[in-house]
């Protein structure tokens, strides 16, 4: 069993017997080379039967590609915690071979992102445009803030206007004359300023939003022909997804990935389930925003809704079972 312990310069490397023995423990440089060098140094000890990989998602995500090029079964290693690690302290070593051992007695039981297709460009596109988004409403923000204090005449000529408007006339404001006050003048230059960086990105959201449409009606016709589903949300699902499928084993193991199933939490005699806080936020919220869309538009949505609220349920309840199914 392969165990990797990943950074961003280097990997740490080591190889157990599958009777749990220390065979080798090695550094790498996390290039194309080192993770050659890596495979190639764990084959020549025996056949690799597995590997676990810590942060399979960030410092890992090069090696993982690799390795699944090889045709090596590659899961991700869950880490010690907190309380494991609080008798037996923290090493690179350690972690390498915990991720080994945790392939070796199941802990480590799901596979990693591919990242070789449709759902990994659905990814990158996402990173992009959530963080223009952000971006464009933190600055939409600060320009309504700079208003707040600006020169009362600037202030009114402003006031009233909605957010489309405001922005277009901000894009179009000329600081004046050397005569007039530099302090005006430098709140409508700023003013100017914040507006093109709002429009600039807004149509680096919405040429992002195109791709992304675009992308799933390719691939993914039959996902965005459902109800409720959009460009967006679909690509946040494919995204949590991944590209290799056998991820999921169920149903049930993507309502978890998605935070959306219930979690167990009886005692004694009184049974009871809770809200999982787990999973993939950004799926369950994209979950969310599905079925509050089917609920308003879609008619065997509304059905189960009418059903399940004659036998008591609550809304909040219903809307937990239409997201976990």
């Amino acid at each position: 069993m392969l165990g990797v312990d990943t950074h961003r310069d280097f990997h740490v490397a080591a190889v157990l017997s599958t009777a749990g023995k220390t065979l080798a423990v090695e550094r790498f440089p996390a290039t194309t080379q080192g993770y050659e060098q890596l495979h190639s140094w764990a084959a020549l000890l025996g056949t690799i039967r597995g590997a676990g990989v810590e942060c399979s998602g960030n410092y890992g995500a090069g090696l993982c590609r690799h390795l699944l090029a090889q045709g090596v079964l590659t899961l991700e290693a869950p880490g010690l915690g907190r309380a494991a690690r609080r008798g037996k302290g923290k090493t690179d070593r350690g972690d390498a071979e915990a991720a080994a051992r945790a392939v070796l007695n199941g802990r480590a039981r799901s596979p990693v992102k591919a990242r070789v297709g449709t759902a990994e460009i659905a990814r990158t596109y996402l990173v992009a445009k959530d963080s223009a988004v952000k971006a464009q409403r933190q600055a939409g923000n600060q320009l309504k803030a700079l208003l707040v204090t600006a020169d009362p005449a600037l202030r009114e000529q402003l006031a009233g206007l909605s957010r489309r408007v405001l922005i277009t006339t901000c894009l179009h404001l000329e600081e004046g004359d050397d005569a007039a006050d530099p302090v005006v003048r430098a709140t409508r230059f700023t003013l100017r300023i914040l507006a093109e960086r709002i429009e600039q990105l807004r149509l680096q959201a919405h040429m992002l939003e195109r791709r992304l449409a675009d992308l799933i009606q390719a691939s993914c016709p039959q996902l965005v022909g459902a109800v409720g589903i959009g460009p967006h949300s679909a690509a946040v699902l494919l995204a949590a997804m991944g590209d290799n499928t056998q991820r999921r084993r169920s149903e049930a193991s993507f309502a978890a990935l998605c935070g959306a199933s219930p979690v167990e939490y009886s005692s004694g005699a009184r049974l009871h389930r809770r809200l999982n806080r787990g999973g993939n936020r950004q799926a369950n919220a994209a979950l969310y925003r599905i079925v509050m869309t089917r609920l308003r538009w879609d008619r065997r949505t509304q059905e189960y809704f009418e059903k399940r609220t004659a036998e008591g349920k609550t809304r909040r309840e219903i809307i937990r079972c239409l997201r976990g199914r």
